[in-house]
């Protein structure tokens, strides 16, 4: 598909809960004139306390990204807290990849939209960073467990199951916390002047109506694997690439199961 903008957020390259190999699809698949990469792109909190991992899926999406703004490609990058050290480099290209602060999208419709990562307006993040890092710490244990009971799950034939989705629906704290981000994001877009706002951070992806400011958060590519992308009449939709893997990959078993019945049908 070819789309006038795509926006993908808190991909945590260097952490073994990065999903590469399907940003690497997705990538392959999609085309854009237009990348912002709303923050925690590279997970430099992980890397600092555990040493470096790097597998190659990590190189070869910095590859492709690279290789997009080679071909003409506008990307922009905003940092977020977990590789806040680029922040340093506000207004430098990397490859042609141009690191801003937050951005003022207009889309093709003219609305226009205030992108940023959002941890500025976490008031854990900013006022007990040491708590965010604990929370940190149980968030990677918690992707821990995920990929153990999934790997069971798979045994008995189960799908794709989120352990830190179901803990934040069933959790009444991180409903509220969820609730008051979009809320506060919203509320500045407001003051700005904005039509809108899109932000990662939390892992949450959404497009909702809030009393006439749009609230687009692009998810992860952690649990959910999503993106957000600008159609070119200036619509923005939300694509979970997991969930489109999925189909495909179960419309492509039907398919050699259905060759493999017409093979014997035929021999017989």
């Amino acid at each position: 598909m070819k789309y006038r903008t795509i926006f993908l957020s808190d991909i945590h390259l260097g952490t073994p809960g990065c999903q590469a190999d399907l940003l690497l699809d997705f990538l392959d698949r999609n085309q854009a004139d237009n990348y912002y990469l709303v923050g925690d792109i590279i997970d430099a909190w992980r890397i600092r306390r555990k040493g470096f991992l790097w597998p190659q899926a990590h190189n070869d999406v910095v590859q492709a990204l690279l290789a997009k703004a080679h071909d003409g490609a506008a990307i922009h990058l905003i940092p977020g807290n977990h590789d806040e050290f680029l922040r340093l480099y506000q207004g430098t290209h990397f490859g042609g990849i141009e690191v801003v602060h937050s951005a003022d999208f207009t889309a093709a419709d003219g609305k226009r939209y205030l992108v940023t990562h959002g941890d500025q307006f976490d008031s854990v993040v900013v006022n007990a960073k040491w708590l965010a890092h604990l929370g940190d710490r149980a968030y990677e244990l918690m992707l821990w467990l995920n990929t153990r009971i999934n790997r069971m799950r798979h045994l008995w034939g189960g799908q794709y199951w989120s352990l830190s989705k179901w803990a934040k629906h069933q959790v009444k704290q991180a409903v509220n916390f969820i609730s008051e981000y979009e809320n506060v994001l919203t509320a500045e877009a407001r003051r700005g002047g904005y039509d809108g706002v899109i932000c990662g951070h939390i892992h949450s992806a959404a497009i909702r109506d809030m009393d006439g400011i749009a609230y687009v958060n692009t998810g992860d590519w952690v649990e959910s694997c999503t993106a957000v992308v600008e159609l070119e009449d200036g619509r923005l939709s939300l694509i979970d690439w997991e969930r489109t893997a999925r189909r495909a990959r179960h419309r492509d078993r039907a398919r050699r199961a259905r060759r493999s019945e017409k093979q014997l049908e035929h021999t017989t």
